[in-house]
């Protein structure tokens, strides 16, 4: 039987390493050329403070983003909100919340909601270029998580994960689907090495539509027309990645330190080399850092990202009720991170996590 689970775990790995090889087969013409690239910000608090490095490790609702395999771990009930400060001072705020529920001993759903807004904007044209003479408007980015995980058996563990996309402003809009699929392994006496594999936003590609892409002509003979403009497709930011991680326990005070890596393979942009760890006390308080590393990322004439690497975080749990044998406890959970960036100001986020 464990061999069986071995051999299925291979042929995930490899095929998922097959289908990201295509997808970003070609040259460097190819990146910054996908859209729908708030598909690659993690909203959730927790694990953005050690840089999403979590692939092999993550666990509960807000493993919809690292590794959707991450959501068979999840106790019994959970619900997650968390809210972003992107580039700290700009406007742009990102809200998600997710809620998992455990219905068997080896089958888990849960849903999330991510939203992306920019406030209000002044309304410019080329006949009235002045800032608050036209109105505003409000883009708004939004998408919808469903998503099933399963244990195949005690070390592994596989999910999936079906996205629905939607990009609007007032008259222009763009909607469409991405899947996600991910593995987790994880072995050792006491569980302490873990292994995992996640295939991001594989879907077809997306155009916009709508009245703001309609003009009105003149034609030769003074006759009126409206003419539609097709907007070109953009497909999804496709990537791989792969995660190693080890638990270094401590039975005094009930102490762990888990040190990870993560290799992202992205599509349509550079690769990543993620390094993070985590300290935990008395599974009451968590503080964590990371990097995140890619080519030319130390200097600002190479960097091609607003990213500079670092980031950390913290997480303070508060158990609701007194452990009672083998039930699970109730806890409220406080999460916090931060992302540096240049040349903008940096991203905070703010977390709150209900077990029961």
């Amino acid at each position: 039987m464990k061999n069986r689970y071995s051999k299925i775990l291979v042929l995930v790995s490899l095929i998922a390493v097959l289908s990201v090889e295509a997808a970003i087969a070609g040259n460097d013409d190819r990146r910054g050329t996908a859209g729908a690239s708030e598909l690659l910000i993690n909203p959730w608090a927790s694990s953005a403070g050690w840089g999403g490095v979590n692939t092999s490790c993550a666990q509960g609702v807000e493993a919809s983003f690292t590794n959707v395999a991450g959501l068979a771990f999840l106790g019994n009930t959970q619900a997650i909100y968390s809210n972003t400060q992107w580039f700290s001072g700009y406007g742009a705020s990102i809200n998600a919340f997710g809620f998992g529920q455990r219905l068997s001993d080896a089958d888990v759903i849960g849903v999330a909601i991510m939203g992306v807004g920019f406030g209000d904007i002044p309304i410019t044209t080329v006949e009235s270029p002045e800032q608050g003479t036209n109105g505003t408007y409000s883009p708004s980015l939004f998408n919808i998580n469903v998503m099933y995980a399963h244990s195949f058996s005690n070390s592994i563990h596989g999910g999936v994960n079906v996205k629905v996309i939607s990009e609007s402003t007032d008259n222009v809009s763009a909607m469409g689907v991405a899947i996600d699929a991910g593995i987790q392994y994880v072995t050792g006496d006491d569980n302490e090495f873990k292994f995992g594999v996640s295939l991001k936003n594989i879907g077809p590609a997306l155009s916009f539509s709508g009245d703001g892409l309609a003009r009105t002509l003149v034609d030769w003979g003074g006759v009126s027309k409206t003419v539609e403009e097709r907007s070109q497709a953009f497909e999804m930011p496709t990537c791989l990645n792969i995660g190693l991680s080890y638990d270094f326990l401590f039975e005094s005070y009930d102490q762990r330190l888990t040190v990870a890596g993560n290799f992202r393979s992205n599509a349509f942009m550079k690769d990543n080399f993620i390094l993070g760890a985590e300290y935990s006390l008395l599974n009451m308080f968590q503080v964590r850092a990371g990097f995140i590393f890619e080519n030319g990322i130390f200097d600002n004439s190479t960097r091609t990202t607003a990213q500079t690497g670092p980031t950390a975080g913290a997480t303070f749990n508060v158990p609701l009720a007194k452990k009672k044998g083998d039930k699970v406890v109730p806890t409220l959970g406080f999460d916090y991170s931060y992302r540096s960036a240049e040349p903008f100001k940096g991203s905070h986020s703010i977390g709150v996590v209900l077990n029961f």
